[in-house]
């Protein structure tokens, strides 16, 4: 299995979850909470902050010619207005030692973490958070422009529905028997601690009335309202925009958690309107965007009753997920019926302890995103998720995604087998 000269093959991690001491954050404020739905704090999570180099150099070695990557809100605006020339320039030394090894660097302006101050403005469905995610466009653009090809605005835009659904479900499962919470978190892409959140839920409100003026504030992995989805749309135009006036040739595009959605008789309809949250109600804002970004893990099945459990006696990973590479295939074919533009896979990965499945897993994706290239649909480049074993949010650091392992004690990294097999891909 070759690619094409040119093609991108890469790792993607996010700020918040590698870099550690991101103490402006509403994550971090929520993960000191006395009463914290996450297991335990990012705390210096793996020092990439300092070790970038260190990381960026295991990506070189191993092949890798692209690294996407996130720059913190939080940190380049702490507060209101106020902008941190330090840590701007800090990214700027990233990209500038991902082009010294010959590494493509993707940046993301927005994976998940915001400043505490944008929250307790409103956050996620606050109408001024529009106008202050194009000023914090404008301003990384301006500083980092010159050095970029690619940005994404925002990471997985959809995720706030996908959480308003999985909670509305959770609630019901909840009220039926608190053993199933286990199940809800295996449906969703991104790791939540849902039991525990339920346990919290009357301290928490205290708490956030504390850090963020509102019992419920609004992050950005929030439960969503509609208007507060369209509303993360119109964040991303905007910054689109501002990106562009500045410097037209950089490539602009957003990212989509998807699922492989398949319906088996009798499930069509609940199938037909998951992708239609999940995926083609964005589209009239996806115009213009010169790629997407295509962030896949798993399947999900539906049935005449509605969503169905992973099927009996399927592998599961560590985050309750079924094993099944094959779904990216799936999903780049659905997504390229409707959006004609360029496909770069910014995330696909799995967290199993065992590294041949990791292997295999690769494998297998990446067949399938060859099998589609030969078919002629226009994808750009494979984003492994993730570089290293990281912070998975909620969840804390037994998520074992990374092509990297870290001792945590020393910071020590350890490159697993996986790294090098995904690199001897890269032309």
């Amino acid at each position: 299995m070759t690619f094409p000269k040119g093609f991108l093959i890469g790792a993607a991690t996010a700020a918040h979850q590698v870099e550690g001491n991101n103490i402006h954050s509403d994550y971090w404020a929520q993960e000191h909470m006395p009463h914290t739905s996450f297991t335990e704090p990012s705390g210096e999570a793996c020092d990439h902050y300092n070790r970038y180099e260190e990381d960026i150099q295991l990506m070189a070695d191993a092949g890798l010619n692209a690294y996407r990557f996130s720059v913190e809100w939080a940190r380049i605006e702490p507060e209101e207005g106020k902008f941190d020339e330090n840590e701007i320039e800090h990214y700027r030394k990233v990209i500038a030692c991902c082009r010294q090894h010959h590494i493509e660097p993707l940046v993301t302006l927005m994976h998940f973490t915001s400043p505490v101050w944008l929250i307790r403005k409103g956050g996620w469905e606050a109408e001024s958070t529009v106008e202050y995610f194009r000023r914090y466009a404008s301003y990384v653009t301006q500083k980092l422009g010159s050095e970029l090809n690619y940005i994404c605005t925002i990471n997985e835009a959809n995720m706030g529905l996908q959480l308003a659904a999985i909670s509305k479900r959770f609630r019901l499962m909840a009220e039926q028997a608190a053993k199933n919470a286990k199940k809800a978190e295996g449906t969703v892409q991104v790791g939540m601690n849902f039991e525990k959140m339920m346990e919290n839920m009357k301290y928490a409100a205290m708490e956030n009335a504390e850090i963020f003026g509102t019992p419920q504030p609004q992050i950005f992995v929030s439960s969503r309202t509609p208007e507060g989805d369209l509303l993360v749309m119109r964040a991303h135009q905007a910054a689109k925009q501002a990106i562009k006036e500045l410097y037209p040739d950089i490539k602009v595009g957003i990212t989509l958690s998807m699922h492989d959605l398949q319906a088996l008789p009798g499930g069509e309809q609940f199938e037909q309107a998951a992708w239609e949250e999940e995926f083609t109600h964005y589209l009239p804002y996806l115009e213009g965007d010169d790629f997407l970004g295509v962030q896949n893990y798993t399947r999900t099945q539906y049935g005449p009753e509605g969503q169905l459990p992973c099927p009996e006696g399927a592998e599961l990973t560590q985050m309750d997920y079924e094993f099944y590479p094959e779904a990216l295939e799936h999903v780049i074919r659905r997504v390229h019926e409707d959006f004609k533009g360029d496909l770069i896979v910014t995330e696909n990965g799995v967290a199993v302890s065992d590294d041949t499945r990791r292997v295999e897993f690769i494998r297998r994706a990446l067949q399938g995103v060859k099998n589609c290239m030969d078919d002629g649909i226009p994808v750009k480049g494979y984003c492994y998720w993730s570089l290293m074993d990281n912070f998975e949010w909620q969840k804390g650091f037994s998520m074992t995604f990374g092509l990297i392992a870290v001792d945590r004690s020393t910071q020590t990294r350890i490159p697993k087998d996986s790294l090098k097999y995904l690199g001897s891909f890269a032309g």
